[in-house]
C-alpha cells in the first residue's frame, strides 16, 4: 500500500510547509529508495506483521510556526517507513520524543503511531533524505535528489530567526550544503561535526547567523553504547532552549 498523504501536526498549517509536505509523499525520483521502501513494506518485521505499512517518502512532522528546525539522517526502514511519521515506532523516536518531552518540545514522550496524540510545540522535524535507505546508507546521489525539499524548508525557516538541531554527521553535512546554496557563508577550515558543537552560518536577509546545533544520532549504535546518554542528549535540548530565547 502506497503511502497516504499527511498535513503535519502543530499550530495552525503553514500553506508552504503543507505543500511541500504533500510533493514529498508524491516523489518518485529515487528508483533504488522507493523499490526498497515497498519491499521493505511487504516483507515487513515479525513484530509488525499484522501492520500497514506506510512504504515510502515520509513528509515532515512538527509544528509549522516552529523556530526550531530539527534535521535527522532518514527514516528507519521500521520506523518511519512503517508509521509514516518521523522518529516515529523504533528505539531512535523513543529517545528524541523522550527528550523533546522533558525540553518541553513535545506532548507526550512515547511516539507509536500518526495517530497517537502526540504534538511537538515550537519544533518541526525533517530529514536529509526522506524514504528508508538499505543499511540506513543513502548515497550523495539521493542526498543531492532530495535536497530542494531540504532547501525549501530552510527558506521558510530562515524568515523565523531559526536554530537548527542536527542529528548525526550526516544531517550536519546536508545542512551545512544547503544553508551554504542559500547563500550562507561557511566559516573555513570547514566547520566539523562533534557532539554538542554549535556552528553559526551568517546568512543574507537574516537577523543574526543561523545556530547548527551538532547532536550524535539517537541511533541504538550510540544510545545502547552509551555514546549518547540522556544527560548528553538533554543538554542538546537546553542549548536549542536557550539558542532560540
Amino acid at each position: 500500500m502506497g503511502p497516504r498523504s499527511s498535513a503535519p501536526a502543530g499550530a495552525e498549517a503553514d500553506p508552504s510547509l503543507v505543500e511541500l509536505n504533500s510533493e514529498v509523499t508524491a516523489c518518485r525520483l529515487c528508483p533504488r529508495l522507493i523499490e526498497w521502501c515497498a519491499e521493505v513494506a511487504q516483507v515487513k518485521r515479525a513484530a509488525y506483521r499484522e501492520d500497514t505499512y506506510w512504504g515510502g517518502p515520509v513528509p515532515s512532522f512538527g509544528d509549522t510556526s516552529a523556530r526550531l528546525l530539527i534535521v535527522g539522517l532518514a527514516p528507519g526502514a521500521h520506523g518511519a517507513n512503517r508509521t509514516g511519521r518521523m522518529f516515529t515506532g523504533d528505539r531512535s523516536g523513543d529517545w528524541l520524543y523522550g527528550a523533546l518531552h522533558r525540553a518541553g518540545f513535545a506532548s507526550q514522550p512515547e511516539s507509536v503511531g500518526r495517530d497517537d496524540g502526540l504534538a511537538l510545540h515550537g519544533a518541526w522535524i525533517t530529514a536529509a533524505v526522506r524514504c528508508a535507505p538499505p543499511g540506513n546508507r543513502p548515497t550523495t546521489e539521493e542526498r543531492d535528489t532530495c535536497q530542494p525539499f531540504l532547501e525549501r524548508e530552510l527558506r521558510i525557516f530562515l524568515q523565523r530567526d531559526p536554530v537548527l538541531v542536527c542529528l548525526g554527521s550526516f544531517a550536519f553535512q546536508a545542512a551545512l550544503k544547503t544553508l551554504a546554496d542559500l547563500g550562507g557563508v561557511i566559516p573555513r577550515p570547514k566547520p566539523k561535526f562533534g557532539h554538542g558543537a554549535v556552528v553559526r552560518i551568517s546568512v543574507e536577509g537574516t537577523e543574526r547567523p543561523v545556530p547548527l546545533i551538532c547532536s550524535y544520532h539517537p541511533s541504538q549504535q550510540n544510545t545502547f553504547t552509551g555514546r549518547l546518554t540522556e544527560p548528553m542528549f538533554d543538554g542538546v535540548w537546553q542549548a536549542a532552549k536557550d539558542a532560540l530565547t
